[in-house]
């Protein structure tokens, strides 16, 4: 019982995301006045999902998850998959921007969005957010995000460092996830970019990916990676036994997400060419017009 009651703490984040949850709320007030009750009536629900998300982060850094993480690996990774998939995946549901903009004082969204979309000052922006938004670039973020962090210096660092665990490692997680999951989730008035077959060959790549990195940790190695839980106090469980049920943890979270997010793209890719022999011909590109992998839909 004290692994669930031991460890609570009182992040400034609760505050941050107290702050947010208002302002979310200012300004789907704000849409609710001009526009009509079924457009106000699916923004109050996918609203749902944004808070979700933020429950779930608040979860991620300030439950006894974060006290533990310190101690076992296995909590560590469990954190890591909230904070890179449960969390993102919430929020881009949630659709959060438009009421975000809106929430903003006076005439400040609308001014800052002009400005950001028009003035000469945020041409180097545009150009960041481009790229940041184009297909491919989210896919490769996430993938690199994942391994990096889970290479021994680059997790030491952060264990032994606060404000690299927490800005870097964590914020990194974070953000890629939500760049990830764009391209995946409906999220407007962003659009998804890529196309089904691509969004499939992205999924099954990462998943692969993460069955790697788990084999890594747990088959092919020998010795615990990571220093900093080769002699916690009062942890009586091996550091390599610890790492292993971890990587086991990725795998299994790798097959519980990316199996049922394959299936929502192939019943659409069906869905949308009418049956499976045209999809599949869709996917293998054998349509008469020439196919784009990533093009805008």
């Amino acid at each position: 019982m004290r692994y669930l009651t031991q460890g609570w703490s009182f992040d400034p984040f609760i505050v941050l995301v107290l702050v947010i949850t208002a302002w979310h709320e200012v300004g789907l007030a704000r849409l609710a006045r001009r526009s009509r009750p079924e457009r106000t009536s699916q923004r109050r629900r996918r609203s749902a999902w944004f808070y979700a998300g933020l429950a779930v982060l608040v979860i991620a850094v300030a439950s006894p998850i974060d006290y533990w993480a310190d101690r076992y690996f296995i909590v560590h990774m469990i954190q890591h998959l909230l904070l890179m998939f449960a969390a993102p995946v919430l929020i881009v549901a949630g659709a959060p921007w438009q009421p975000l903009l809106d929430g903003l004082p006076g005439r400040l969204g609308k001014d800052a969005t002009r400005q950001v979309m028009t003035g000469r000052w945020a041409t180097p922006l545009r150009a960041a957010g481009s790229l940041l938004l184009k297909p491919w670039v989210p896919v490769a973020l996430f993938n690199a995000v994942m391994v990096v962090w889970h290479l021994p210096g680059p997790f030491d660092l952060a264990a032994r460092n606060g404000l690299v665990h927490i800005w870097l490692m964590h914020g990194s997680f974070f953000a890629a996830g939500v760049l990830f999951w764009i391209q995946f989730v409906p999220s407007p008035p962003l659009r998804i970019q890529m196309s089904r077959p691509a969004q499939m060959a992205a999924l099954l790549l990462t998943n692969i990916e993460m069955w790697v990195l788990a084999m890594a940790m747990s088959m092919f190695t020998t010795v615990s990676w990571y220093s900093v839980y080769d002699h916690v106090p009062g942890v009586t469980l091996p550091p390599l036994a610890d790492q292993q049920i971890g990587a086991a943890i990725l795998w299994v979270c790798g097959d519980f997400w990316a199996i049922p997010a394959m299936v929502y793209v192939v019943r659409r890719l069906i869905a949308e060419d009418g049956n499976v022999g045209a999809a599949v011909d869709r996917i293998l590109g054998r349509r008469s017009r020439p196919y784009q992998w990533a093009g805008r839909r």
